[in-house]
């Protein structure tokens, strides 16, 4: 982009030039002239624009473009992944004509980056394979997706990813260049080449070696995936997956090849084709996690009502077991001993009675008294 936007603004100096040292040698009859003829015709409802209005214009669209992008990266240098994700959702659905197709590869694949900080696993990835949709050599977006894979714990799918970067930088040291001409721009230089391979082999084998340990496919980290917490709610589970399906869902798996602007026509049917069968994998994958949630909410509710009723019977068994005692205690209590108790009590109150002076006589009946 900042190749085109020389180009062009250089083309512009010098036909700007040009026509400046043609209108030196006019007379000024050749000016009142045209303008006569052009004020006389009469004008369409819709002139078509000049060469010089079309270049302002898309000099003016590059320059937004590559401002937005500044920010984006800018953004995404301090940590703020939220801003930079806006920025590069800007430039990725501006509907000020058409974008090219190196340039919005890049842009997915930074986006799909500050979206795996972020933590918004699924929109990562679906970045990802937009990139590698349109540029199937996209190192970077190579790279991010075998991350957030590995980060969900879906361990072969990462482990494909990086034999492919693998396979990669192998071509690169083979050829001794960089994919694609020389002018287009990288975000890896070739004398790193080397290291990122000696790296990048490590990694392979420390992936191997979990798999063969038994860290599979089975432990998928769904919650993740999906953006919920463990121990979630059904309708939380039911509100991500709708906005998720609604985000991923086939129908726009292939609208983002409407907004770029292809180097060749012809490689459209190559880029559909990856499009539609990464969004399939991906459409899959939200599904199985779905799936594998909803089953451990209803196994979670289960459980819980189990103990619910558990602590009920519990409750009610103690409650019955409080009156059996209450009503065998009662039938079992010698009477004799209630009387004792009672004449007990009452000569203690006779002495206080004594000791505070209390002299006058109390009557009673002697029935009460039969202890």
């Amino acid at each position: 982009m900042e190749d085109a936007m020389i180009l062009l603004q250089t083309g512009k100096r010098l036909a700007t030039a040009a026509f400046r040292r043609e209108s030196i040698c006019w007379s000024d009859d050749s000016f009142s002239l045209s303008l006569s003829l052009s004020t006389a015709a009469a004008a369409p409802p819709s002139t078509p624009l000049t060469e010089s209005e079309s270049i302002t214009q898309l000099l003016s669209h590059i320059k937004l473009l590559l401002r937005r992008r500044a920010a984006a990266l800018a953004a995404l240098d301090a940590g703020v992944h939220t801003e930079a994700i806006r920025h590069f959702s800007k430039i990725i659905e501006s509907r000020r004509g058409v974008t090219p197709q190196g340039f919005l590869s890049q842009c997915y694949a930074h986006r799909a980056s500050a979206q795996r900080h972020a933590w918004r696993i699924a929109d990562a990835i679906a970045d990802c394979n937009r990139a590698l949709a349109l540029e199937a050599t996209s190192i970077e977006a190579l790279h991010t997706r075998a991350s957030v894979l590995e980060m969900i714990k879906c361990l072969p799918d990462s482990l494909h990813d990086l034999e492919h970067l693998k396979l990669l930088y192998n071509s690169i040291l083979r050829d001794r260049k960089l994919p694609g001409p020389a002018w287009k721009h990288h975000n890896v230089r070739y004398v790193e080449i080397p290291g990122r391979l000696c790296t990048l082999s490590t990694k392979i084998k420390e992936l191997k070696q979990r798999v063969a340990n038994g860290e599979t496919g089975n432990n998928v980290d769904y919650y993740a995936l999906i953006g919920l917490r463990r121990g979630c709610s059904r309708s939380e589970l039911q509100r991500a997956h709708l906005l998720l399906c609604l985000k991923h869902k086939h129908e726009k798996a292939l609208s983002f090849i409407d907004r770029c602007e292809l180097a060749d026509q012809q490689d459209i049917e190559d880029v559909k084709e990856r499009a539609k069968m990464s969004a399939t994998l991906l459409y899959r994958l939200i599904q199985k996690g779905y799936a594998e949630i909803m089953t451990n909410i209803t196994k979670e509710e289960a459980l819980k009502e189990q103990r619910k009723r558990a602590l009920h019977d519990d409750n009610s068994n103690e409650d019955s077991s409080e009156n059996v005692l209450f009503c065998s205690s009662a039938s079992t209590t010698n009477p004799s001993l209630l009387q004792g108790m009672f004449c007990r009590d009452l000569s203690m109150v006779g002495n206080l009675l004594s000791q505070s002076g209390f002299n006058p006589s109390i009557p009673m009946k002697y029935e009460a008294l039969s202890c």
